[in-house]
């Protein structure tokens, strides 16, 4: 009898400490270890000092506190990280458009080779590395030398060029910067320090204004009133014009094109980018509700049929959201919310749930934009911007397994392959230009929950740039993320935003989150205040039609398809656990490859 009486009392003893275990949540509430309330406020830690300890592999790495000395590292490397690529630009490129990594050397357009369009659809011989700094300087507090290149924009940009240049490339890194520069500048609240120019008479929005009109030919003569896709900014529209051109480029001008229209008072460039957009949701299908990638601007017919997330398609929606959060129409709005939920309908694949459940992880496919039939078996790189509009909806649980997904494929490589084959766990498209996507993403979903596991990610981010991107000069695209060799381009965009994600990822204290104000960032990551003078038009001359959506609507009212309350949708006891459970995690990273 003896033996029993020991193992009821084994029994009895694993009881208790499994229901231990189970209250030490509420123990540790009441004991003030808890991270906050459902949604981290200000001022709250973003992580507790303690948490589980299963065994778990992902859980050993992931779940512990992130100490605020290495959070502070970190952001300064971030911030290392960028003024070393900005003066090396500026020692070794400026006025260049762009610099030459490894050799130390300018880039501008490729003037022997017209249809270098890699090239030259975005180099327009205007100083562009340096204009799509602008706003980086400010959010890094760095007050003299953002003064310093605003004065040099001023006094040496022109955009009197013979450059044919893509009207959207145009569009969101020098239009976008130029706006948000100016709007830095004469922001009466001055967040980021003493950023005023002594002098200054608006000469930023000047320039922004000359680019502008400069791009307006892009949308004459066209039939259905969407833009041609390049125009040279001395002579229009160059004769040999394509009549083709991709969903994001012409449908993601609203942003930059109605900040400007709001701050001249001047509708125009805000009517034709909303024309755009209302003339490709026009041709959406009838049975799907989806856009194809490409389309004839004459005829309205789509060339290409693919329906993605990715290149060609991204902006698009997520310019539709982001032009309702600044300027409140409507319609904008209802657009978003239909798109959503006819990409929820046709173009997820996986189980239901992302953190529950049987089945493949969730994943977004490329489909037919009238059959939503599969198309091909690969993402891009630029999808990863994705998970970062889900959490601007609210929809942060399934953005969460959407993130893992990408994080996944970057722990394999240390970098994004431009394109991902998830059938063949292979890149189709093995090269890396210093994207930004994931980085925007993982600050974002840090920003929503708060949990440390997005800062552990973004230290893996920071770490690889530094490993595998760093140059003589610089930082370099990847050319091959297996082999890791590199080539001789340092994108613009590095600085403007994927430096930018990764230093306000780990600076807690900027202003960014804690001065008050509300911002909003470009597809460039150019930073612009959501302000109340950006839902006042000065005009009523709106497009035919408008009459009766033409109101404006609250951030309230935001209701796309999967919309709850991030508090709701990431349940209480996970604010200190990792966001995806661990098996799901495992699983991941098993469709990738990487174990």
């Amino acid at each position: 009898m003896r033996w029993r009486s020991v193992v009821l009392g084994l029994l009895l003893a694993r009881l208790g400490l499994q229901a231990l275990l189970a209250l030490l949540p509420a123990l540790a509430r009441g004991l003030g270890l808890h991270p906050g309330p459902p949604c981290p406020g200000p001022g709250l830690p973003a992580a507790p000092l303690w948490g589980p300890a299963r065994g778990d592999e992902y859980e050993r790495r992931y779940s512990r506190a992130f100490p605020p000395q290495l959070r502070a590292r970190l952001r300064d490397a971030a911030r290392g990280m960028f003024v070393f690529g900005y003066d090396s630009y500026m020692e070794h490129a400026f006025p260049r458009d762009e610099l030459d990594p490894l050799h130390c050397r300018g880039r501008g357009p490729d003037r022997g080779d017209p249809s270098n369009l890699n090239i030259n659809d975005v180099l327009g011989n205007y100083s562009l590395t340096l204009i799509d700094a602008l706003d980086t300087l400010a959010v890094m507090g760095n007050s003299s030398e953002f003064q310093k290149a605003v004065k040099l924009v001023i006094d040496t940009v022109s955009f009197d060029k013979d450059s044919t240049v893509q009207v959207f490339e145009a569009t969101i890194r020098v239009l976008g910067s130029l706006l948000s520069a100016h709007i830095i500048i004469t922001d009466s609240k001055q967040p980021f320090g003493d950023m005023t120019i002594k002098d200054y008479d608006n000469e930023l929005l000047h320039l922004a204004h000359d680019l502008a009109v400069r791009l307006l030919p892009a949308f004459e003569n066209t039939k259905t009133g969407i833009p041609y896709p390049r125009v040279n900014l001395k002579k229009g529209v160059p004769a040999d014009s394509h009549n083709e051109t991709c969903t994001a480029g012409a449908g993601s001008l609203l942003v930059e094109f109605g900040i400007l229209s709001r701050l001249l008072g001047d509708s125009t460039f805000e009517w034709v980018a909303r024309r755009a957009v209302k003339a490709l949701w026009s041709l959406r299908s009838n049975n799907t509700g989806l856009l194809g990638n490409v389309v004839n601007i004459q005829t309205g017919h789509w060339v290409g049929r693919q329906s993605g997330l990715g290149a060609g398609s991204d902006s698009f929606y997520e310019y539709l959201l982001k032009s309702y959060i600044l300027f409140g129409e409507k319609e904008d709005l209802e657009m978003f919310n239909d798109a959503y939920k006819n990409i929820q309908n046709h173009l997820r694949r996986g189980r239901e749930a992302c953190n529950e459940g049987e089945g493949d992880p969730p994943l977004y496919v490329n489909v037919n934009m009238y059959t939503g039939q599969l198309m091909n078996t690969w993402i891009d790189s630029l999808q990863a911007f994705f998970p970062g509009l889900q959490v601007l909806i609210g929809d942060v649980e399934d953005a969460i397994c959407l993130h893992a997904f990408y994080y996944a494929i970057w722990k394999r490589y240390g970098a994004l392959p431009e394109r991902y084959n998830w059938q063949l766990q292979a890149p189709d498209v093995p090269f890396y230009p210093l994207r930004p996507e994931l980085v925007e993403s993982t600050y974002l979903l840090y920003q929503a929950t708060k949990n440390p596991f997005y800062l552990h990610v973004g230290m893996d981010i920071l770490q690889s740039l530094e490993k595998y991107t760093k140059a003589k000069c610089g930082y370099a695209t990847l050319h091959h993320v297996v082999e890791k060799t590199k080539e001789d381009r340092m994108e613009s965009f590095f600085l403007s935003e994927t430096c930018k994600y990764l230093y306000l990822l780990f600076d807690e204290e900027n202003p960014v989150h804690k001065s008050g104000n509300k911002f909003m960032f470009t597809t460039e990551g150019h930073i612009v205040s959501v302000d109340e003078r950006f839902r006042n038009s000065l005009w009523e001359d709106i497009l035919p039609g408008e009459e009766e959506s033409a109101e404006k609507t609250r951030p309230t009212e935001l209701k796309a398809a999967n919309f709850s309350s991030n508090c709701n949708r990431v349940p209480d006891e996970r604010r200190y656990l990792l966001p995806l459970k661990s098996n799901y995690m495992r699983q991941i990273d098993q469709m990738v490859g990487l174990i």
